[in-house]
């Protein structure tokens, strides 16, 4: 039987799952020291609405109303464990009412920003079709299959976003000596400064760059900033 002195979690993390989330030990300890209530996203607004008002955390990104948030008096934090914050709950009420909303990003920065790295590094030395064409008996050698390669190392990188990403992409790029420019219109240049690369306009990132990486998350106050004619 569990312990009503515990804090209350809702626990609706779909697409994850608390074993994905979480190692054995660390998940234990979750269960140890919380009440956990483990729902799907639809059915939040379906607990009973004692579970609601004793909620003190959320472990997921379920849809919620304002109905349903006026239900949940002693909610604290939402763990978003997408990352991805969906339009899907009133972001500005939660806020006024102290409550957090925070994600795991900076777990997936890493291997995200390894992969954008192998992209960049197959589009200059087109890996990828080489293969494609090595499979087919197409390939072609020496300068002919290097007509369009080019120097990671050394080159002019932009990254459009610096946020937990761009900062772990900017760490990878450091090994190939690249002269950085980053646009980042939430930050304050000396952020930039401080983690080795030159802030820039949007145009300057675009214009002057060898690769450019767009690593920024979409928002409903940037979608569609970048267009045909930039």
């Amino acid at each position: 039987m569990s312990d009503k002195t515990l804090p209350l979690v809702i626990s609706a993390p779909e697409p994850r799952t608390l074993d994905l989330i979480f190692t054995p030990p660390q998940l234990a300890l979750f269960r140890k020291k919380y009440r956990i209530v483990e729902t799907t996203p639809e059915g939040v607004a379906k607990l009973p609405p004692d579970v609601l008002a004793e909620a003190r955390y959320i472990v997921g990104q379920p849809p919620i109303t304002s109905e349903t948030l006026q239900k949940m008096m002693a909610l604290r934090c939402i763990f978003n464990v997408e990352t991805n914050l969906l339009n899907n709950m009133p972001y500005e009420t939660l806020f006024a009412r102290g409550i957090h909303v925070v994600t795991t990003g900076l777990v997936f920065a890493e291997p995200v920003a390894e992969l954008g790295l192998a992209m960049a590094l197959n589009l200059a030395r087109n890996i990828v079709d080489a293969d494609l064409a090595f499979r087919q008996g197409k390939e072609l050698w020496g300068g002919d299959g290097n007509q369009t390669a080019r120097l990671l190392s050394g080159a002019d990188v932009g990254i459009i976003g610096f946020g937990d990403l761009g900062r772990a992409l900017n760490r990878l790029l450091t090994g190939f000596r690249t002269r950085t420019k980053a646009y980042d219109p939430w930050l304050p240049p000396s952020i930039l400064v401080d983690n080795g690369v030159e802030p820039a306009s949007l145009d300057e990132v675009l214009s002057q760059s060898d690769f450019v990486f767009v690593v920024a998350s979409v928002t409903s106050e940037n979608q569609g900033f970048l267009g045909a004619d930039s």
